[in-house]
């Protein structure tokens, strides 16, 4: 058995796909399943803001891609959005602050849709949880998972029509996040009565250092895959 680390990939079948936008852009993304059998869920991920280094690899993501097939039986879908850069190449298009990246959110689960993949959530993270509130509440969903939502650019309609869809909505909040911290998150999230507040003592927005990472997946598991939770330290060699 040998410890699972900041580093450690384990086990999936991993190839690069490339999702298309309704506007007619090429998005470069990869799908991570688990090797051998089939997903029991699915993850689609929404980076960070691109403008301040957010991407596909951005750690927190890439680590959910690099264990949750093995160890969770999850599809992990991840993606640049549009004019996104990251070491598996760059999505045509730019930046669009949100409003455009409307069409990349609906060609990700589209195509996660037409790969016959199982119970979609989304997973964003900062700028990407905005993108899942304001335009991934869609009947192919089954819910969100949002790590240090800002609520920047997501505003209370957004919300209350997550409120009146009644699908899932879990947002794991920093006790030191820059942004929205849990008693506010609890304030403007008490508008989406299924919506669940998680604080998470001592992390910060970018939820750098291993025992945050696991705190995350393991929340992350626990509502896709809760047979899997919770998530195993070890691997076997």
């Amino acid at each position: 058995m040998s410890e699972i680390r900041p580093g450690t990939v384990l086990p999936a079948d991993r190839q690069p796909i490339t999702l298309r936008t309704a506007d007619g852009l090429a998005l470069v993304g990869e799908l991570a399943m688990p090797a051998g059998r089939p997903p029991a869920a699915t993850l689609i991920c929404l980076h960070p803001l691109p403008t301040q280094g957010g991407m596909m690899d951005s750690h927190v993501l890439r680590k959910a891609a690099f264990r949750l097939p093995a160890l969770a039986d999850l599809a992990v879908l991840r993606f640049n959005t549009r004019g996104t850069s990251s070491e598996r190449g760059t999505s045509d298009g730019e930046f669009g602050d949100g409003e455009s990246e409307r069409h990349d959110v609906a060609a990700a689960i589209a195509y996660s849709v037409a790969a016959g993949l199982p119970h979609r959530w989304l997973l964003g993270w900062s700028f990407g949880t905005e993108l899942a509130l304001k335009w991934g509440n869609d009947p192919a969903v089954d819910g969100a998972i949002l790590l240090s939502p800002a609520l920047h650019r997501a505003t209370d309609s957004d919300l209350d029509a997550w409120a009146a869809g009644g699908r899932p909505l879990v947002a794991l909040i920093p006790e030191f996040d820059d942004y929205l911290r849990p008693d506010a998150a609890t304030a403007r999230f008490a508008r989406v009565p299924q919506a669940e507040v998680i604080a998470v003592k001592g992390a910060k927005h970018l939820w750098v250092g291993e025992p945050y990472v696991r705190i995350v997946l393991n929340e992350i598991v626990r509502r896709v895959n809760p047979g899997a939770w919770p998530l195993p330290t070890e691997w076997k060699d």
